[in-house]
């Protein structure tokens, strides 16, 4: 320790005895007034000024010029007093405010370094260590763009920079510790999102590929919800869908009846054809308001007779979407199938989409119902066998779907009643009913086999001797709405 000066700031002491001691003590004070609550006026005004305020400090920049300052060194801390200039010797750690530029710069190894640059840590509410040099413990944090009125230009992008492709530059997002997501260039230069239920197995959700801007999502990306209308209803779009994509089908035509007498020759009844097929897509934005939907009941079989020519068989009814504007969509029923007499004729007419219904001969067992007019749609109806020197089988019901979730049509009947046609509801396959089969002739005629669900045509009955056979009833249609997002 210095018996002349102050060990951390350099100040003169008094010595015993001295002479003119107010010399030394004005020297400490005029050292401590610079240094205590220090402030600069500029660190880059290089010209020395030629009026300056006594104890007007300046951090004397590189290239300093002036009678007084180009003798001085670089960052030498200069007060102006009485007309002259002095250096203040300023140590490691000392603080000067610099007005014009308003900041802080700390003395380090010699230089003038802004506070908070360069620093190694910094916590704030928590500690800062090895691994999380930077710790921040708040419950909000903002940033915000410096605006034009402020001296900003109103944007404000966070830059995150990392050193080579291979190399992981993330935001990784905990609970209780444990990692649930993350997002970044994750081991390569494409935008990633991952996520974990447990922090330990990680599962790659999406990727966009920094080259074509292509999305990938690993686990797929579309989320669906199918409604399937059974009855009539109302429907509203959910409020995550984008499209809405309908199937309808349209209820299936009855089988007509077979024709019976004593003699000659009779034929059975014809075959109810299917309901139509009609499918659509439409932007949710394209929908005003909710959606009403109409289902389409089958016709129902021509009834049995005693005398005659058979019963014609019932229509198909429409099934149909609609929004506050009319109709969007319409799934057109099957026609019935005609009654039994003495010529025969066609099947029942399917609806757009649909098959028609096996035909009644007067002499010849009833005609398949058909399958592959609307590959897609339901089966027609078989058509009754007639009576001719003997009785005869009808024919059997067309196959649904034939051409995308196939159903077995109803089998002929042979000396019995048709079979009824195959289906269910499959909204994610689009299943559609099979054509019911035709009955067989017989003294007493068979009865033709229902159409399957959905939208089959109904077979048509045996014609007899004493009573006809009845023709089987069409089945209903449906509505299959499903919602995309």
């Amino acid at each position: 320790m210095s018996d002349d000066l102050s060990a951390r700031l350099g100040l003169p002491y008094l010595a015993a005895g001295q002479l003119q001691k107010h010399v030394t003590l004005n020297e400490a004070l005029t050292r401590l007034d610079a240094l205590v609550q220090a402030a600069a006026v500029s660190r880059t005004v290089t010209t020395q000024p030629a009026t300056p305020d006594d104890g007007a400090l300046y951090i004397l920049p590189p290239g300093a010029t002036g009678s007084a300052w180009s003798s001085l060194p670089s960052g030498a801390l200069a007060r102006a007093e009485a007309g002259g200039w002095t250096v203040v010797p300023v140590t490691d750690g000392a603080l000067v405010a610099v007005l014009d530029q308003a900041e802080i710069v700390c003395r380090r190894d010699g230089a003038w370094v802004p506070l908070g640059q360069n620093l190694s840590r910094l916590g704030v509410n928590t500690e800062a260590d090895d691994a999380n040099p930077v710790a921040i413990k708040v419950n909000k944090a903002l940033l915000t763009a410096l605006g034009l009125g402020e001296g900003g230009d109103g944007d404000l992008r966070v830059t995150l920079n990392k050193e080579a492709a291979g190399d992981v530059l993330s935001l990784l997002f905990q609970s209780g510790w444990g990692g649930r997501a993350e997002i970044g260039l994750i081991g390569g230069d494409d935008l990633t999102v991952k996520v974990s239920a447990d922090g330990g197995t990680w599962r790659e959700a999406l990727t966009i590929d920094r080259t074509t801007g292509r999305t990938w999502f690993a686990g797929g990306a579309m989320r669906t919800q199918t409604t399937v209308f059974e009855a009539d209803g109302d429907y509203a779009p959910p409020a995550w869908a984008r499209v809405v994509t309908a199937r309808l089908v349209g209820g299936g035509g009855g089988g007509g009846s077979g024709a019976v007498g004593a003699s000659g020759a009779r034929s059975g009844g014809a075959g109810g054809g299917s309901g139509g097929l009609a499918e659509a897509c439409w932007p949710v934005e394209a929908l005003d308001g909710g959606l009403s939907v109409i289902v389409g009941a089958g016709g129902t079989g021509g009834a049995a007779r005693t005398t005659g020519s058979g019963a014609l068989g019932a229509d198909g009814q429409f099934s149909r979407v609609t929004d506050l504007h009319g109709a969007l969509l319409t799934a057109f029923g099957g026609k019935g199938g005609r009654g039994g007499d003495a010529t025969g004729g066609l099947g029942g007419a399917g609806g757009h989409d649909g098959n028609a219904g096996g035909a009644a001969r007067p002499t010849e067992a009833g005609g398949a119902g058909e399958a592959m007019t609307g590959p897609g749609g339901p089966g027609g109806g078989g058509g009754g066998g007639a009576w001719g020197a003997t009785a005869l089988s009808g024919g059997a019901g067309g196959g649904g779907g034939a051409g995308r979730a196939p159903t077995i049509g109803g089998a002929a009947g042979v000396s019995a009643a048709g079979g009824p046609g195959g289906g269910v509801i499959d909204p994610q396959r689009g299943g559609a009913g099979a054509g019911g089969g035709g009955g067989s002739a017989g003294a007493a005629g068979f009865a033709g086999g229902a159409g399957g669900l959905v939208g089959g045509g109904g077979g048509g009955g045996g014609a007899g001797v004493t009573t006809s056979g009845a023709g089987g009833s069409g089945a209903r249609g449906v509505v299959v709405l499903t919602a995309i997002g």
